[in-house]
């Protein structure tokens, strides 16, 4: 089994080493390859820094990682897993695993987390994939709750493994220092943990903040869950169709589709309404 570890807290995050830990002890083909930076908030961004055209991707030995390929990458998480994809690791990894992230990711901001966008362009390159969060803000916590978080990590992976390819998991759990042994299908709440909040632009600058939420999560999401302290597991996707709008099969102007630009009345070529 070929497996990409990966992360966007960057790859001295205990949460990775405890994550991929667990995957050399399964006797897999490991490659470990995180940012060289916190790259948290990246969502599915493909950014890089590169010099002269290359994306710099430096060897680590990482301690207790005996075996595993490690590269600290110049990039955003998901570019990593793309590169990985593409084999610029050797091997396409069968599986994808992000984290454990240094925090929950609950709701539907999840949308603009490094940690699930990674597991994300896995999934949408065939791979199946997963990512792994801890609830908790403070970097201090103990290897034995890592390893706990690890476990229950690896509850999922079963179940993963025995999915269509390119299935995703998102999986949150709380601190414990006992092995998780169970974990609570959840839906995502409709918000996330946090609200961040941008000032007006002010001198050039924006000022950025963020609050926690005190809205009380719906019954049975993986905020009101985790709220209690039990781990949860959601089967998420990638972007996909929607038919939210009933478009057509065509659209035109015979079917509603208005005026095009430039052919119809004198407000339309005068430029009005110019978004």
């Amino acid at each position: 089994m070929r497996v990409l570890i990966t992360n966007d807290d960057g790859i001295e995050s205990p949460g990775l080493h405890a994550l991929a830990s667990a995957a050399v002890r399964q006797g897999w083909n490991v490659l470990v390859a995180a940012p060289a930076h916190e790259s948290s908030g990246s969502s599915a961004a493909i950014t890089s820094v590169q010099h002269d055209d290359h994306v710099v991707a430096d060897e680590r030995a990482v301690p207790g990682l005996l075996g595993a390929q490690c590269f600290a990458v110049q990039a955003a998480p998901a570019f990593i897993a793309l590169a990985a994809a593409r084999g610029a690791f050797g091997a396409a990894p069968e599986l994808v695993l992000s984290g454990i992230n240094l925090g929950q990711n609950v709701g539907r901001s999840v949308l603009h987390s490094g940690t699930l966008g990674a597991a994300l362009t896995g999934g949408l390159h065939g791979a199946r994939a997963m990512a792994v969060s801890l609830d908790t803000a403070s970097p201090k916590v103990s290897t034995t709750a890592w390893e706990a978080a690890a476990s229950g990590a690896w509850l999922a992976v079963s179940r993963l493994l025995a999915a269509d390819a390119g299935t995703v998991f998102n999986v949150n759990l709380p601190v414990v220092e006992d092995p998780v042994d169970v974990l609570h299908k959840a839906s995502l709440a409709r918000f996330g943990a946090v609200q961040g909040h941008v000032d007006a632009l002010t001198d050039g600058r924006l000022r950025v903040t963020t609050t926690r939420l005190d809205v009380e999560p719906d019954e049975g999401t993986d905020a009101a869950l985790l709220a209690t302290g039990l781990a949860t597991i959601t089967e998420v996707t990638s972007v996909c169709e929607s038919n939210r709008a009933r478009l057509p099969t065509r659209l035109d102007v015979e079917a509603g589709g208005g005026t095009p630009v430039g052919t119809g009345s004198d407000a339309v070529r005068r430029g009005a309404g110019r978004g």
